[in-house]
């Protein structure tokens, strides 16, 4: 025998001795428990016993024996045995709470990138290319892309009245400065007639319809993706910080500090007896698992759907090219165009004016614009492939965060003694019970009455938004989007992508990694 195995061998038989000695012959002195006392729990050591006593006005903590506890450090010991049990709870899913609250940041802080950038390309595309009506253009260009930042984020806006307001503004523009270049007419009331007249006569053809459908769709899966996360973090905090009944505020003193009465203040619960009493104090929680375990599948769900015309980077980053086709198609069509506003509005006072002009930085003008090239990996789709794959392995979470706890933080080890509610024995003999509110009929260490009114919220919760989710993932066929906040159309598009839809970008190509729209000398007036 090596000496190494002889020290365990003795170490393991004098702790033995020593269990054995303390249930025969009880605790002769309660030093180790003032110093504890004092130390874990910033309790005074005034009027703490120096040596067993009887304890007969000990409510939870009761035996036989004399005891070192007093009925005001009984009181103090529940106090501290439901912080400690809210601690291990912050602790277990911590990484949790991380990985959502540190991923939504992420994300709405891509989402706010890609509004500016594309807010920027959009911005641009009239400067370089249109750039007398650039300064006019920018009031209206802002204002969209402040809506869709509103709208993803959660406000009361509708896309369809936004996009619609912008194409709105953008026809004065187009028809003062291309359809009839050179001269404006300065009446309010002649823009605003042109401004209304523009959903009658349709200069942009289907592009208004085009943009708005790829809005709709890649707006309204972000907007929720967000929502969800968020709930996420909530119910993570209400779990956190749960109240628990007092019957389970009794089993954690009786597990984990009734003990120290005993003067075992080292000694740990055994495990069939943490499990019950977890088990018992976590019932209510238990039944969040399924809710939470479709939470997260149909996020991954939603993620896994928005690609193409549902990719919110894709659509972004291509609006201004569907705006440069409909300000094309306008100025094809403009001698049409022209009569028709004339029946419309009638002929303007013409006044010769001097439109200003763009102010941005004269190297962009010069050199064109050019989109910056973004890896494969820094991609929005694949930020939320890898968050979705961190987050599938929580799916379980709630099922099994009693054991967790029992396993991790509490109990004994293996083949030690262990505590067992009342005494140091070499194993728990009670029956131990499962998960959740039916199996705890037959706990033997805590009974768990009526629901928890705060848990029944939180899963209220989770199934709506699981039906959000649900509702927001385009299916193969048919997809029912129903469009913004405030009773807006619904519109039933294809899941799959063609060219009606703009996957492939407008005619003037998709952006994919550099695009250069064009140079100064080929701009309009």
């Amino acid at each position: 025998m090596s000496a190494q195995t002889w020290r365990v061998g003795s170490q393991c038989l004098l702790l033995l001795a020593l269990v054995g000695s303390i249930r025969s012959e009880g605790v002769q002195s309660c030093e180790e428990v003032r110093k504890l006392f004092q130390g874990r729990l910033v309790g005074p050591v005034k009027g703490l016993p120096d040596s067993p006593r009887a304890g007969p006005d000990l409510q939870v903590c009761t035996a036989k024996k004399p005891s070192c506890c007093t009925r005001k450090m009984e009181e103090r010991y529940q106090v501290v045995a439901r912080q400690d049990m809210q601690q291990v709870l912050q602790t277990s899913s911590s990484t949790l709470k991380f990985l959502i609250s540190r991923n939504a940041a992420a994300f709405q802080e891509t989402l706010e990138t890609l509004i500016r950038q594309a807010e920027n390309y959009t911005s641009i595309l009239f400067c370089n290319t249109y750039r007398n009506m650039a300064l006019e253009a920018a009031a209206s260009t802002q204002e969209l892309f402040t809506d869709v930042g509103l709208y993803l984020f959660g406000a009361d806006v509708n896309p369809e009245e936004f996009v619609n307001r912008f194409f709105d503004s953008l026809f004065p523009l187009v028809y003062n400065h291309l359809i009839n270049p050179g001269v404006t007419d300065s009446s309010l009331e002649y823009s605003e007639c042109i401004r209304t007249a523009r959903r009658d006569i349709s200069p942009f053809g289907n592009i208004p319809k085009r943009v708005l459908g790829q809005m709709g769709r890649s707006l309204l899966p972000s907007r929720t993706f967000l929502q969800a996360l968020n709930l996420g973090i909530e119910v993570i905090n209400t779990t956190d910080h749960l109240h628990f009944s007092k019957e389970c505020g009794r089993a954690l003193l009786r597990m984990q500090y009734c003990p120290h009465c005993q003067g075992l203040a080292l000694t740990k619960p055994c495990m069939g007896y943490c499990l019950n009493v977890m088990r018992g104090c976590l019932a209510h929680v238990a039944e969040l698992n399924p809710h939470w375990h479709v939470y997260i599948r149909s996020l991954e769900e939603l993620s896994d759907a928005m690609h193409g015309t549902y990719d919110i980077e894709h659509v972004l980053l291509n609006f201004h090219l569907l705006v440069n086709d409909a300000v094309m198609q306008a100025h094809r069509d403009g001698q049409k165009l022209s009569e028709q506003v004339n029946k419309i509005c009638g002929r303007p006072v013409r006044t010769p004016t001097q439109s200003p002009r763009c102010s941005f930085d004269g190297s962009k003008e010069k050199h064109g614009m050019k989109i910056s090239i973004r890896n494969g990996e820094e991609t929005l789709a694949n930020r939320r492939k890898e968050f979705i794959n961190s987050l599938r392995l929580y799916r379980t979470f709630y099922g099994g965060l009693a054991d967790q706890l029992c396993a991790n933080e509490l109990d004994a080890a293996d083949g030690l003694p262990c505590w067992n509610g009342e005494d140091i024995v070499k194993s728990y003999t009670q029956r131990v019970v499962g998960n959740g509110i039916k199996a705890q009929s037959g706990n033997p260490e805590v009974k768990v009455k009526g629901t928890n009114p705060v848990i029944n919220q939180i899963i209220d919760k989770l199934r709506h938004v699981i039906q959000l989710l649900q509702g927001r993932s385009p299916k193969p066929t048919k997809w029912e989007l129903h469009m913004g906040s405030g009773g807006g159309t619904v519109e039933q598009v294809s899941g799959d992508c063609d060219d009606e839809d703009g996957c492939g970008g407008s005619g003037s190509g998709e952006v994919k990694r550099t695009l250069k729209i064009t140079d100064s000398s080929g701009s309009f007036p």
